[in-house]
């Protein structure tokens, strides 16, 4: 049989899914024999969020609690631990953490805002909960909305998740985008075999999406190799290489 080039994304992106459960699976069936499970982290040797990253240099810090400093951003602070809404400019604006029931919440917020309201969504978000984002993200989509970030905005975990519901997406070159591995939490009470069912299908949930998105499931492969405790920042070319942005400024 021969091979096809179009496939070999999707396949290198199973692959490492599948390498990443094997490996999950060994960590719950040692926290099942009564060891603590976390997944690895590069420890202190990542540099901080707001530390400038070059091509192969990539990897920082992530904290979803704390908002870092950045160009034309203040110095860091809190972040909202939930996602708030609001409208300016004639464009809603999404910043804080995604908790869970988020996205209901925001998807009827902006449904009861009627007729003229604004067709924009700027996003701001160190991510959260990646079933409430995928939500987010397909009534966004349904809805016709556009997606974007300004200067200094974030959108890390799981907010690429709604990023990628908008019809048009557009980020300033000095907002940062980034994914990593999720964290499923340390849970030594499951079955080892019952946890890891839980990975598969959260990853496929998530492939899925991103296929009916339009975005090149190459996405996958930095977000799985890149611990939860860290976040991999997509360059511009990446971002428009996976068809995760359709425009840049």
């Amino acid at each position: 049989m021969s091979d096809d080039p179009s496939a070999r994304p999707l396949r290198r992106a199973l692959t490492a899914a599948l390498g990443l459960q094997v490996f999950l699976a060994l960590l719950l069936f040692a926290g099942d024999l009564g060891r603590d499970f976390s997944l690895p982290t590069r420890g202190p040797s990542a540099p901080d969020l707001d530390q400038p990253t070059t091509p192969g240099d990539q990897t920082r810090r992530y904290d979803p609690a704390t908002r870092p400093a950045g160009p034309g951003v203040a110095p860091s602070g809190p972040m909202p631990e939930r996602l708030v809404l609001t409208e300016s400019d004639g464009a809603w604006s999404l910043s804080g953490q995604i908790a869970p029931g988020d996205g209901e919440r925001i998807i009827r917020q902006i449904e009861a805002r009627g007729e003229g309201a604004p067709q924009v969504i700027r996003l701001d978000s160190p991510g959260g909960s990646v079933t409430d984002a995928l939500e987010l993200g397909r009534a966004i989509r349904e809805a016709g909305l556009d997606t974007d970030m300004e200067a200094g905005a974030i959108c890390l975990s799981a907010c690429p998740y709604v990023l990628a519901g908008g019809t048009e997406r557009n980020a300033d070159e000095d907002a940062r985008v980034g994914v990593h591995q999720h964290y499923f939490g340390e849970n030594t009470l499951l079955p080892a075999f019952t946890a890891v069912s839980d990975i598969q299908r959260g990853q496929g949930l998530v492939m899925r999406y991103l296929d009916e998105m339009g975005v090149d499931l190459r996405l996958m492969e930095p977000a799985l190799m890149t611990p939860p405790k860290e976040i991999y920042l997509l360059t511009q070319e990446e971002l428009r290489d996976f068809n995760l942005l359709t425009t840049a400024e």
